[in-house]
């Protein structure tokens, strides 16, 4: 990679501008990145909407922000489960008719690692349902309402696609025969990254006003593992978190925030945003190291098709 364009120390929140007027909806923003995205977010003035399908994780979350930020903060939730399409459309039916606008979407939540095969309400995979068909949907339900404000996507994935097997496995989409929680997890995130940069080629087509970014927050203390991997993989990361290997969450935040609210000028739209330190799971964040499967134009257009089958939505991108 050239040298990191934010300078030795990369991209870090002082970059951000007074984001008054501004609003930015994250799902999975109650613990972790996504909080600490929202907490970044809120620091310049910008109004937070936040997706999470647990109302009671949500009011605390929001709480300990307004005890941070004042009463006057202006950060809300709708309840939304990405394991269930129906919540989904519920969700985005609610946004459009009550949010004016949509300065960016931080597509932030994910299940990791699960230990045993497990299926949504919509019986796919839950990796694979949650992290991707999930935010598929949602993306193309409020696609007109962000394209009106001139917004933007953040689609926020993981090292993990460079891992397990690199493509998508067309033919068992829920992994029946070779369930595995790393590599079907890996297999979730890299489909989340082939509908970023598909979406990103079909918007240009269309010459639509959006405009649609990846990342990944590296290693991060989240409770990403915590709350959704087996023991052993709890404990793995719990002495890994002890180490330099692994960084805070409110840096894990970083990359996505960059990428919601930096200069477009300076942002590459088939980039992938991320740390830039050893095996990119700490450091400067900046421009990362991009595998060229990750774009593989025959496996996303398929991947498209395949995703709107089975959230049964079809997107309108026409020009």
């Amino acid at each position: 990679m050239s040298a990191n364009i934010f300078g030795k120390e990369g991209w870090t929140p002082e970059r951000i501008g007074d984001l008054t007027n501004q609003t930015f909806l994250i799902t999975g923003a109650n613990t972790g990145a996504g909080f600490e995205a929202a907490r970044l977010l809120l620091e310049k003035n910008a109004k937070v909407v936040m997706l999470n399908r647990n109302s009671k994780k949500s009011e605390d979350a929001i709480t300990i922000l307004k005890d941070e930020f004042g009463a006057q903060v202006d950060v809300s939730f709708i309840k939304m489960d990405l394991a269930n399409l129906e919540s989904v459309r519920k969700a985005a039916l609610t946004i459009n008719n009550k949010i004016s606008k949509i300065d960016a979407l931080l597509c932030n939540a994910a299940v990791a690692q699960l230990p045993k095969q497990t299926f949504t309400a919509d019986g796919f995979e839950s990796h694979l349902g949650i992290n991707h068909y999930g935010h598929f949907l949602l993306c193309g339900l409020l696609f007109d309402k962000i394209e009106s404000s001139k917004g933007r996507i953040v689609v926020v994935a993981s090292e993990g696609y460079k891992m397990g097997i690199k493509t998508i496995q067309f033919e068992d989409m829920n992994w029946n025969k070779n369930y595995h929680p790393n590599k079907t997890y890996c297999h979730s995130k890299l489909a989340q990254m082939m509908f970023a940069y598909e979406l990103q080629d079909k918007i240009k087509a269309a010459k639509k006003n959006v405009n649609v970014y990846v990342c990944h927050p590296g290693a991060s203390a989240t409770t990403l593992i915590k709350n959704s991997g087996g023991l052993k993989d709890r404990i793995i990361f719990g002495l890994m978190s002890l180490t330099p290997l692994v960084q805070s969450a409110r840096k894990g935040a970083y990359p996505e925030v960059m990428c919601a609210t930096e200069e477009e000028r300076l942002l590459n739209l088939k980039g992938y945003y991320g740390p830039t330190g050893r095996m990119q799971w700490t450091g400067p964040v900046g421009e990362c190291t991009l595998e060229s499967h990750a774009q593989d134009k025959a496996v996303m257009k398929q991947l498209w098709q395949v995703s709107e089958k089975a959230t049964n939505f079809k997107w309108d991108l026409k020009s």
